[in-house]
């Protein structure tokens, strides 16, 4: 269902975040005293339940340990405690658990492995509950009791296993500014400084940087912003020690990470190729021309040649220098006891480079010994791998293009205006859009983006919201209309209220919802994970079995001698392969086939206003069968009308509307609403002069079915016939009559008894979205069946059903039976989507396969919604189902092309092939085959961002 769109509905965000959830809830932890039996654990409760702000209690009966849920906002620890004290139970020791939230950017991953280990590592700090580590994303998302532990502690554990890691934002960093203070020059500068912050309504925490002057403020925007933060600042000035205040932006520490992380590697590539280039030519290039390759043979001692010496001295600045990344990375891999690539690049290498040191020692000390040094292998492998991680870096950098676009929509400055009591302008200001506070104004010219969220309160002009929703129609916007942060004003001047800003904006939670879905793992990535446990052991035995099979049937004589190269040995011949081996297998492709198209899709669903909250729902969405629709809000518009009203008895018709507003007003629901308008206008034209209606008391709800209340004397009831029935109201034919000529016609019949007499009717019409019938029949060609389940009556529902094409109807159902109908058609074995709105669809939103929350429906409904529909459209279920199977297809191809490669790269660099065809793949090469396997996989996951929706409604 639909909210009716006033003021109110706007005081909460739009999506509220896990973050944000996390700081406004806490949870302590008592151990109570003298609690003997059930009765005192009631008692208890009891008590504290009554506290306002108190979300949840929980006492054991068996040792007193009581966990309470509650907001810090309204009520505190102490004050809990003191509760329970007053009940005459004692309270021993507390224990507060501070749910907080970090995200850490991670440095040096390589692959699966590599997030694994730092899983385990975070797992086993103290404090922290959960650790999730995104790969393609190089972060990490940690849930930490803040009594326990803190961030700096987990970026020590992540450092402590090789890796790098910076803090992006923790738990209060929700809404957080940083200033910069200009007259601080001594201690008791900062102490009077960070005082009167600290003092300040709504300031959560500060922190201030010495060395820079500047100051981080976390605050709650309900109560403070920025502005009130620098007033008070500059108000702390006393005497001649006057202070400043600015806002300070610090440096983009993740995007300069990622363009030095960029740099090194490209810079690192050049500098090996300066080196392995030259030894590539003197060892492949120059020996098939002798007239320019003689040289190279000149003998310095016994058998060192020039080459060869050439040779080593320009790859071992490649293979000690340039190569330390692997050295180190395996140094750190062994250590946790696992292996990565670096394990399997420094094997590989150090093999050939060694191999070739001893081929070097023999020939300065011997005048007949032969032999061939793999210098240039080493080398050119790690110049190839340098390369490779380079282009995959830059492509990995294009998995978040479409959500580096929505960061961008907000506007740099804003127009800040004061208003007289008439609507004029007073003073007009420009600032940054930082400096936003709640319950600002602001002037929006036409052709300008939108800064905040707001409410427009002067002026008329469109909208264009396709940024945000996906929607290309430009949207009317008037006073009493919501404007969204990013969008772009059309052609009309506005004046809009500040309601959300900072983090709380939609935008802002759009972003954070898809980071958040983008590091959420797939169960899908499961495989990967398991293969990435036993794929370097298995590849080092890979390659130590064909060294084997090389090296002994060649000292045997097995094979004839013309397989083996010139001046190669059988050892020679069998290392090669080796370490081909070695290097051609690729654990990163592995790594990468899921998370980078996670990371595509979600950026492209929330670029077409689909926003999935997680690789679960993703994957989960493609496996769809049945979908399960609500009707009010869902397939209809969810704004009711009435179309007409009747009377049935004595009753006048303004006595029929007084009773009916009185009743209704005290209800939320759609439908009430709408028949109070009509009651209200009713009156009006009947000569009311009046706005004001008797009191109700006495009232109820009755879900499903109505509201009852007692209006002076009389008992009115409002509601359908389930209402009458249940208070034995009779209902005569010319009633029933009336309700199904109604019901044909998909119109719900509000029924209004005076004192057990049906006084009159009232009949409601919610129209059908114009996409349903579409929509549904689209799903039909993808082989998904649709479903009705209603709250509403048998037969307007099936009328709504024959109108879109929906064969099979569930009506006159609670919240709870929806669910419980979902459950059935899990129990079938099929695969089940729901899409609804309101409050009463959430547990079946919960029970659902795959829960979809129609972006205009009410904010318990989006949480609990796996999938929000940010435009309301119904084509929305289309594409996401849609693009759920073309992400799972993509990862499905990335997964065959990562393990075919492997599964035919081994073999033919263990040299399966050479014996038939004389085909064999050095170990250069096979490097070079490793890292186009890894750029190969995201470039696959990036053809997503062509994405297409495969129904588009005008």
């Amino acid at each position: 269902m639909e909210n009716d769109g006033g003021v109110d509905d706007i005081k909460i965000p739009l999506l509220e975040t896990e973050e944000e959830e996390c700081v406004r809830d806490r949870t302590v932890l008592f151990q109570i005293s003298d609690i003997k039996c059930a009765s005192c654990v009631n008692s208890v409760e009891s008590a504290v339940r009554n506290i306002n702000g108190v979300k949840s209690i929980m006492v054991s009966p068996l040792d007193g340990r009581a966990a309470i849920k509650y907001v810090p906002k309204f009520i505190t620890a102490k004050k809990i405690k003191e509760t329970i004290e007053d009940s005459g139970f004692r309270v021993d020791n507390v224990q507060e658990q501070n749910i907080s939230v970090c995200r850490v950017r991670i440095k040096g991953m390589t692959c699966t492995s590599c997030s694994e280990s730092i899983e385990n590592a975070l797992q086993m700090v103290d404090g922290v509950k959960t650790a999730i580590v995104g790969l393609a994303l190089e972060e990490a998302k940690v849930h930490f009791d803040s009594n326990l532990t803190d961030a700096d502690k987990i970026i020590k554990a992540i450092e402590g296993g090789g890796y790098g890691a910076d803090l992006i934002s923790s738990g209060n960093d929700v809404n957080k500014v940083n200033l910069k203070v200009e007259g601080v020059d001594s201690a008791k500068d900062i102490d009077v400084i960070m005082s009167c912050i600290e003092l300040a309504v709504g300031v959560n925490h500060v922190e201030m940087d010495l060395t820079e002057h500047t100051v981080t403020v976390g605050y709650d925007p309900d109560f403070t912003g920025p502005r009130t933060l620098i007033h008070c600042i500059q108000a702390a000035s006393c005497g001649p020690k006057i202070y400043h205040a600015s806002l300070y932006s610090p440096p983009g520490q993740i995007g300069r990470d990622k363009v030095n992380e960029i740099r090194t590697y490209r810079n690192q590539f050049l500098f090996s190729c300066l080196f392995s280039v030259p030894v590539f030519v003197f060892a492949m290039v120059l020996p098939m021309f002798p007239s320019c390759g003689n040289w190279l043979k000149y003998k310095i001692h016994n058998m060192l040649t020039l080459g060869l010496l050439l040779r080593w001295v320009l790859s071992t600045p490649v293979q000690f220098i340039i190569g330390k990344r692997f050295y180190i990375g395996s140094y750190h891999a062994l250590r946790r006891r696992s292996a990565n690539m670096d394990v399997l690049v420094a094997l590989g290498t150090n093999a050939a480079y060694f191999y070739s040191i001893y081929v070097l020692i023999k020939a300065l000390t011997s005048d007949t010994f032969q032999g061939q040094d793999f210098f240039e292998t080493s080398s050119m492998l790690i110049s190839f791998i340098l390369l490779g991680k380079y282009l995959e870096i830059m492509a990995k950098g294009k998995t978040s293009d479409a959500l580096a676009k929505l960061t961008k929509l907000v506007p740099d400055k804003a127009y800040l205006i004061e208003i007289d009591t008439n609507g004029n302008i007073i003073t007009e200001t420009e600032i940054d859009t930082q400096l936003i506070q709640k319950n600002d104004i602001i002037k929006i010219v036409p052709g300008a983006k939108i800064p905040v969220d707001g409410i427009v309160i002067k002026g008329q002009s469109y909208a264009n919201e396709s940024m945000i929703t996906g929607e290309a129609r430009p949207v009317d916007k008037s006073p009493g209309d919501k404007v969204i942060s990013g969008t772009i004003n059309e052609n009309g001047c506005l004046h809009v209220k500040a309601t959300h800003v900072g983090s709380d904006t939609a935008l802002s939670q759009i972003v954070q919802l898809v980071e958040a879905a983008q590091l959420a793992k797939a169960p899908v990535q499961k495989l990967a994970d398991n293969i990435s446990r036993v794929f370097v052991p298995i590849v080092v035995v890979a390659a130590l079995i064909t060294w084997l099979g090389w090296y002994i049937p060649g000292k045997a004589g097995f094979y004839p001698k013309h397989l083996r190269p010139k001046a190669v040995d059988p050892f020679e011949l069998a290392l090669q392969f080796a370490i081909s081996v070695l290097v051609v297998a690729c654990p990163c492709a592995l790594g990468l086939a899921t998370p980078t198209a996670v990371m595509v899709a979600s950026g492209m669903g929330a670029s077409l206003g689909v926003l999935i909250k997680g690789g679960d729902a993703l994957e989960k969405a493609h496996k769809v069968k049945v979908v399960v629709f609500d009707k009010t809000g869902t397939l209809t518009v969810g704004k009711p009308v009435v179309v007409n009203a009747v009377l049935f008895s004595q009753f006048s018709m303004e006595e029929l509307c007084d009773m009916t507003v009185s009743v209704e007003a005290s209800s939320e629901h759609p439908i009430a609403k709408a028949v109070v308008a009509h009651a209200k206008k009713l009156r009006r034209k009947l000569g009311s002069c009046t706005e004001d209606v008797p009191d109700v008391k006495d009232f109820e709800v009755h879900v499903g079915a109505g509201v009852c209340g007692k209006v002076g004397e009389r008992t009115v009831l409002v509601g359908n016939k389930r209402l009458m029935h249940a208070f034995n109201v009779p209902i005569c034919s010319e009633v029933e009559r009336y309700i199904s000529e109604n019901e044909i016609q998909a119109r719900t019949c509000v029924l209004v008894s005076i004192d057990g007499k049906i006084a009159g009717a009232f009949s409601v019409s919610d129209p059908v979205k114009p996409e349903a019938k579409r929509v549904i029949s689209f799903l039909h060609s993808m082989g998904i069946s649709s479903i009705i389940v209603t709250g509403d009556n048998f037969a307007t529902a099936i009328a709504i059903a024959n109108e879109v094409g929906i064969d099979e109807i569930f009506a006159e159902t609670n919240p709870l039976g929806k669910a419980d109908k979902v459950k059935e058609l899990q129990m079938k074995g099929m695969t089940v989507a729901m899409v609804g709105d309101g409050i009463n669809d959430s547990p079946a939103l919960v029970a659902a396969d795959v829960g979809m929350a129609i972006g205009a429906g009410t904010d318990i409904a989006i949480e609990a919604a796996d999938i929000v529909l940010v435009k309301s459209s119904l084509e929305d279920v289309v594409t996401a189902i849609d693009l759920s199977r073309k992400s799972m297809s993509r990862i499905r191809l990335n997964y065959i092309w990562a393990l075919g490669y492997n599964i035919l790269g081994m073999p033919i660099a263990a040299g399966v092939l050479y014996p038939f065809t004389g085909i064999r793949l050095p170990p250069w090469l096979a490097g070079a085959c490793m890292a186009a396997s890894s750029l190969s996989v995201v470039s696959s996951s990036l053809l997503l961002q062509f994405y297409k929706k495969p129904l588009h409604i005008d």
